[in-house]
């Protein structure tokens, strides 16, 4: 019974890498093209958010176009911060903020 769960959680895991936006230094709509691409392109229910340090409001703006002009019905299941050590190129380490947003929508039946 555990090699089942194992291998549903790795599954699930694996399913949930495909569906993850990495938010950099772009403007908002290209990650918005993106995870409505990825929403729809894909047939998708979920998509995550990524995003450190300052690019955590671009983040936030995208997951709020997407769900206040393209996809009415995406709704937010879960918001996860914390924090991440990042070491630079000169050897010192300093910590990041990070945030992920997870944005769902009720799959259509056709």
């Amino acid at each position: 019974m555990n090699e089942e769960t194992t291998e549903a959680g790795t599954a699930e895991k694996r399913r949930n890498d495909e569906n993850v936006i990495y938010v950099g230094h772009k403007p908002p709509m290209s990650y918005v093209l993106a995870v409505v691409t990825q929403f729809q392109g894909t047939g998708s229910d979920e998509v995550i958010i990524k995003a450190r340090g300052r690019a955590i409001s671009t983040a936030v703006d995208t997951a709020e176009i997407v769900r206040n002009k393209f996809i009415k019905d995406a709704t937010i299941k879960g918001i996860k911060i914390g924090t991440e050590s990042v070491t630079n190129e000169e050897g010192r380490t300093s910590n990041v903020s990070s945030m992920e947003i997870i944005l769902t929508t009720k799959k259509k039946s056709k």
